[in-house]
């Protein structure tokens, strides 16, 4: 089963949201769609980025755990250039 990875910016958040709950809440609506094989969050050039894999059948299925998950944490607050993308060998590869 192919494995894709969803990967957000993310801003200010909204008042009262634990910054350490983003990050499991994202992979938990990930979970919902999918089996989750990794969560992480990074800082690139000063900005906070989760990123959640999962495996799912096809680019269909990706694309509507992508959007659930973007969904999610855009309740939370503020998403930054959310990317969908879908491993290939050694490679992501976006997925359009």
């Amino acid at each position: 089963m192919p494995s894709y990875r969803v990967s957000i910016g993310v801003g200010l958040l909204r008042p009262g949201v634990d910054p350490a709950g983003v990050l499991p809440t994202a992979a938990a609506a990930a979970r919902e769609l999918s089996t989750v094989e990794a969560s992480d969050l990074a800082v690139t050039h000063g900005e906070a980025r989760i990123s959640v894999r999962f495996t799912v059948p096809d680019d269909e299925h990706a694309l509507a755990v992508g959007q659930h998950v973007v969904a999610t944490v855009d309740g939370l607050g503020h998403t930054i250039r959310p990317t969908l993308d879908r491993r290939a060998g050694p490679r992501w590869t976006p997925v359009r």
